[in-house]
């Protein structure tokens, strides 16, 4: 059994055939999930590698720890201790090799509409040899020609891709306020009890944006200093309000009749937790009070003892990093993709309310084929993908440009440091900002434009 099982997993990593764990009492996996996972892995691993050399502790860790640290640099050609291996410049390196590797396959793999094709079964097998492929791209970029002039132009690069990257964010999230008002209100027309469920989440959702709106006031405000925060909470908090209006105008519920305040309420809170984290991104400010200089707009458990800061970037980075993931995973789906066009209020006749309506698959079940001696892998892309696999990589393209300038501090890059990474940075403070306001022109833009073209959006 354990001779098959390994067989089994040597074929994953150097043939064609699906991945799968080697204990055979795991649940059973879609091949499509276990590609998907696989990619996954190979980003999160750059991913750590790019945290790993912006931090200056585990630089210093590896020079008191490593023997012969300093000849083996100077052996690697790598600098004084190793320098030209950490920092901004590498780390643009690295992403550098990784952005090219989903994009040559995001190419590799356009216009394949089966998995049984040749360059299906690259882009679903042969798992070694892409990860070599992926080490080779990385380790390239430190031998790249005038690098100065690249690591100019490829900040430019890595900001553009890093700003769509953004907005494919945004749209998901506005597909997903949709989505999950479609598919309750669906359930209305045959239990009462999904419009309380309605009513209940929106308010809520709208309580949690009020407090964070209160908090905010509370904590980033001063009779004396930051206007900037004062200027853009009430801005902000006024556009949310005119949408969640807007959302229920009789104008709008004419071509849209589901249209309700569960849209503006999912809106509403995600403005305020970037307008947070927006606040929580600028730089310091400071007034004078009896003669001595004081901090303001802060939040009150920032102390400066390195306990706290230490724990709370932890706990940030891998909210930061999780949500990365998860936007690169669950946009490449069908119903996902559909969320990089305009939003057509159609409501399928056999569209089944429930509580959890993400997690309701594309496609059908298929027949079952087992992975002999380990896990059983569903072949759910028989008759035909269910994903785009050009559009796939094309997100994690972008994700890599994303996680470049994200742990660069995006054009604060020179002083940039993991540990550093969510305090304050102008360049982050606008990027956040602007982010709120494009997430609520995209959600006016989807109520307004049935009604602006009306022929378009008839059933």
């Amino acid at each position: 059994m354990c001779t098959t099982c390994c067989v089994s997993q040597l074929a994953c990593c150097c043939g064609p055939a699906a991945c799968s764990l080697c204990c055979g009492c795991c649940p059973k996996i879609k091949q499509s999930t276990s590609t998907r996972f696989m990619y996954a892995l190979f980003f999160m691993l750059v991913t750590v590698t790019c945290v790993i050399m912006m931090s200056p502790t585990v630089e210093t860790a590896m020079r008191e720890h490593i023997p012969f640290y300093t000849e083996m640099c100077q052996q690697l050609n790598a600098g004084e201790n190793c320098s030209t291996l950490v920092g901004y410049s590498a780390v643009y390196k690295v992403c550098f090799g990784m952005a090219c590797f989903f994009l040559l396959f995001s190419v590799f793999t356009i216009r394949v509409r089966t998995s049984t094709g040749c360059r299906a079964a690259v882009h679903n097998g042969f798992w070694f040899f892409k990860f070599v492929a992926l080490l080779a791209c990385c380790a390239g970029g430190f031998f790249l020609p005038n690098q100065d002039k690249f690591l100019e132009v490829w900040r430019y690069v890595g900001a553009a891709g890093g700003f769509l990257f953004i907005m494919i964010q945004l749209m998901l999230l506005i597909q997903f306020a949709h989505r999950w008002n479609q598919n309750w209100y669906s359930g209305a027309k045959y239990n009462k009890m999904w419009y309380a469920a309605l009513a209940f989440v929106t308010l809520v959702l709208f309580s949690v944006a009020v407090g964070a709106m209160v908090f905010m006031i509370r904590f980033y405000t001063h009779p004396e200093a930051c206007f900037l925060n004062k200027l853009f909470l009430g801005v902000n908090c006024g556009l949310c309000f005119v949408v969640s209006l807007l959302a229920i105008s009789p104008c709008i519920q004419t071509f849209q009749p589901t249209s309700g305040l569960l849209q503006p309420a999912i809106i509403t809170v995600y403005v305020m937790y970037l307008t947070f984290s927006a606040l929580a991104s600028k730089p310091i400010e400071m007034v004078e009070e009896d003669g001595k200089n004081v901090t303001v707009c802060v939040l009150p458990f920032k102390s400066g003892l390195k306990n706290d800061t230490n724990i709370v970037t932890g706990i940030g980075t891998v909210i930061l990093f999780g949500c990365i993931l998860y936007s690169c995973l669950i946009s490449t789906t069908k119903r996902s993709t559909a969320a990089l066009q305009v939003y057509r209020n159609d409501m399928p006749e056999n569209e089944r309310a429930r509580c959890c309506f993400c997690c309701v698959d594309d496609t059908e079940d298929n027949d079952d084929e087992k992975t002999a001696g380990g896990q059983n892998v569903k072949y759910d892309e028989k008759d035909g993908t269910i994903y785009s696999y050009w559009y796939f990589h094309f997100v994690f393209f972008l994700g890599s440009l994303y996680v470049m300038m994200t742990v660069t501090n995006w054009f604060h890059y020179d002083n940039a440091k993991i540990e550093r990474l969510l305090e304050g940075s102008w360049s982050v403070f606008w990027i956040k900002m602007a982010s709120c306001w494009v997430c609520l022109f995209l959600y006016m833009w989807t109520l307004v434009v049935p009604m602006l073209f009306p022929k378009r959006f008839q059933a």
